[in-house]
């Protein structure tokens, strides 16, 4: 029995080249490619797992490419179920350019899917073994897939007893509040537009968690500040992680890796510091490393110790 179970509606592989420098027209000589299974929640499945969890990821998968994708996940030991679809799985293409150290990522859009193929994803959910103890759907919502997509995952986790947790944005994140979710976690820029509200300041951004939480939609939101650390806001707290003092090598990943650390922590029974601050230290071994790596269990350990949270408001 899984203890964690994630959903990917929108599921690529990811491709990182490294190249000397980007132009126009000219042939770009790359390195030989990379290629790693992604997707929101099969991010947060392989770091939940890399940690010690168990896990089962839930996604379509179509095409040459869906199958590399099942091959990439099975290499890494995942437990995933891939619904069949009839569309090619897409794949997500960045590049690295070394004369500057700036990355280039090209997302490619998800193709459409028929009704019959996102409903098979919820019907592998319900049909699932055991109780999970959460419920992670995670990413973006594809054509032909309904903006509540989530808000019926989450439906459906209740009903298997587990917590929920959302990472998407826009109308999808809309939605899936309106139904209530347990956990979210926006990035500044998310929550900014969700609220309307400008987010200049750690009060700010208390109040504005605050607002979906005493609404009773919400119960928790972990909202990631980019360089500027994280927050873990809830009806009674609020803590703030300090950013850590490294080399940033690549931002691909650490939003995934944040997020696959906080529920791991969580699931294992942790404190709500401790699960925050497993987070935070997964968050930035992803960013310390390269293209579109997530974080390694042993580079969360050594960070860990070095965590500063502090608490900003009753």
């Amino acid at each position: 029995m899984s203890n964690i179970v994630t959903i990917t509606i929108n599921p690529a592989v990811d491709i990182f080249v490294d190249v000397e420098r980007v132009e126009p027209t000219r042939k770009m000589r790359c390195s030989s490619p990379k290629r790693d299974p992604g997707g929101g929640g099969i991010n947060v499945a392989r770091v939940a797992y890399r940690l010690g969890g168990d896990v089962t990821a839930i996604y379509p998968a179509g095409g040459v490419i869906g199958k590399l994708l099942q091959k990439l996940l099975d290499r890494e030991g995942i437990n995933s179920v891939a619904t069949p679809s009839h569309v090619e799985t897409r794949e997500n293409f960045t590049a690295y350019e070394t004369t500057s150290g700036e990355q280039y990522r090209f997302v490619l859009p998800g193709s459409r899917l028929h009704r019959a193929e996102w409903e098979a994803c919820l019907d592998r959910l319900t049909a699932i073994e055991g109780k999970p103890a959460f419920v992670v759907s995670s990413g973006s919502i594809p054509p032909g897939v309904p903006d509540d997509f989530f808000a019926r995952v989450n439906r459906e986790a209740r009903k298997l007893g587990a917590r929920t947790v959302v990472d998407t944005s826009g109308d999808a994140l809309k939605e899936a509040i309106a139904e209530g979710v347990d956990i979210i976690k926006p990035n500044l820029n998310e929550l900014s537009e969700f609220t309307g509200q400008t987010l200049d300041s750690d009060a700010a951004c208390v109040t504005a968690c605050r607002t979906l939480i005493d609404d009773g939609r919400v119960a928790m939101i972990a909202l990631t500040l980019g360089g500027d650390g994280a927050m873990l806001v809830t009806k009674d707290r609020a803590l703030k992680a300090q950013p850590m003092k490294i080399e940033v090598v690549s931002a691909v990943g650490a939003g995934d890796s944040f997020l696959g650390g906080l529920v791991w922590a969580l699931a294992q029974g942790q404190s709500e510091n401790d699960a925050f601050r497993v987070a935070v230290a997964a968050g930035t071994a992803a960013v310390m490393s390269p293209g579109t790596e997530l974080c390694r269990e042993a580079e969360v350990k050594r960070l860990l110790p070095k965590v500063e949270i502090t608490e900003i408001g009753g």
